[in-house]
Parts: structure tokens; C-alpha cells; sequence
């Protein structure tokens, strides 16, 4: 019997278009699939909505600022660039994942809902404002409105790659890739003064929490995730 497709690396096949579309030809026809695939797209994006909200109450409520012992004690330098470019490639690798293995998009995008709405409300109950001193913010109205706003806790950028590394923890590479792209970011927002410490410090402990309620809430999309693929063609 030839090697499972579905386990051989995207970049190795001779055809890796024709790949792709095989594999999402075997997925989409199966209706549990697209329902499931279909509700998590649908939450997300419900979750995107209800962030938006969710920052521009907390920027409109911000208070006063706090001091704080890395920023506090360190220079300010320009990351702006970083902390936005940063994060959309971050987005288009999580599409990329997503397009050539679409097994992978229902308990992704579950996840994400997840950790988006529940920073939605760590975000609402927390008013305080940017620390004085941070990068300087030149990206027009929306892009500034989207990540420079008062969404302070707990800071994003550090842990949505955290919780792709436990969503991949099982492909070593991937793994070690989200692990890095974690602490670049947690360094790029300190360095930016555009989070404060503990913004940065509870992310990983938040993250970690999330990823547990995301295994107990969508077993059967996670169980998918992990598998080999349980709707391979009959060969």
C-alpha cells in the first residue's frame, strides 16, 4: 500500500496543487464537515465583530496609565512596523496551514472563536490606558484603531501564536515555529511599550486555559485535527 498522502509534507509532493485539491475534494463532500467547517467560519467571524466592539469600548473607557518595571526602566523603540506586519503575515501562515490541510480549519478557527471572545472580555473589564511613552503609530485610522487601541489585557500578539504551538504541538517544526513567533512578539511589544508586563505575562496562562476548554468543547473537531484523515479515499 503507498504512503498515506495525507502524511507526506506539502512541499514534498510533485504535485502539491493537485494534492491540495484532492484533499479538499475528500472533506468538503462530507456534510459533518461542512457544517462544522461552515459554524466555525461563521463564529469567527461573529467573534472579529464583537473584538471590534469590545476595543473601541475599552479605548473610549481607557483611564490613566500605570507604571511598570520593564517599561518603566527601558528605552522606547520603533516596532510599529513589526507589531502590524508581524501579525498579518501571522494570519496568511494560519490561512496557508488552513488551505492545504483543510482537516485543520474547524478546530482552528473553534479555537481562535474562542480566544477571541474571551480576550473580548478580559478587554471590557479592564480600562486602562496605553503606557505613555510607546512607538510611534502611522498606519491611518482603521490599521491604528485595530491594533494600537485599549485592548491592553491580555496582549494578543502573544497569545495567539502560544495557542497555535498547542494547536501543532504534535508537528515538531510547527511547534517550535509558533514557540519562537510567541516570544518575538511578547519582545516586540515590550520593546514598542506597547503592552505592559503583565499583559504579556498572563497571555500564556490565559492561552494555555483556553486550549483546554477548546479540547473539552469540540472533541470531534480536534479529534479531526490530530488524525491522519479519517475521510481519505478508498484506494
Amino acid at each position: 500500500m503507498s504512503e498515506n498522502p495525507d502524511k507526506v509534507p506539502f512541499f514534498l509532493h510533485p504535485k502539491p496543487h493537485a494534492e491540495i485539491l484532492r484533499r479538499h475534494r475528500v472533506h468538503w463532500v462530507q456534510k459533518s464537515f461542512q457544517l462544522s467547517a461552515g459554524l466555525a467560519i461563521l463564529l469567527y467571524f461573529l467573534s472579529v465583530l464583537v473584538q471590534v466592539y469590545a476595543i473601541n469600548y475599552a479605548t473610549e473607557s481607557a483611564s490613566n496609565s500605570v507604571t511598570d518595571i520593564i517599561l518603566s526602566n527601558t528605552p522606547v523603540f520603533d516596532v510599529a512596523w513589526l507589531f502590524v506586519y508581524g501579525m498579518f503575515a501571522f494570519a496568511g501562515f494560519i490561512a496557508f496551514l488552513c488551505i492545504t490541510h483543510p482537516k485543520r480549519i474547524p478546530f482552528t478557527l473553534y479555537s481562535l472563536t474562542l480566544f477571541t471572545l474571551i480576550r473580548s472580555v478580559f478587554v471590557s473589564l479592564t480600562h486602562l490606558s496605553p503606557f505613555p511613552v510607546q512607538t510611534v503609530i502611522d498606519f491611518g485610522t482603521a490599521i491604528t484603531r485595530m491594533f494600537f487601541g485599549g485592548d491592553l489585557f491580555f496582549s494578543g500578539h502573544t497569545g495567539a501564536p502560544f495557542l497555535m504551538a498547542l494547536l501543532f504541538w504534535r508537528e515538531k517544526g510547527l511547534r517550535y515555529l509558533f514557540l519562537v513567533w510567541s516570544v518575538f512578539f511578547a519582545t516586540i511589544v515590550l520593546l514598542g511599550h506597547l503592552h505592559y508586563s503583565i499583559d504579556v505575562l498572563s497571555a500564556y496562562f490565559i492561552t494555555y486555559t483556553i486550549y483546554c476548554v477548546a479540547k473539552w468543547a469540540f472533541p470531534k473537531a480536534r479529534a479531526l485535527f490530530e488524525s491522519d484523515s479519517p475521510f481519505q479515499e478508498k484506494r
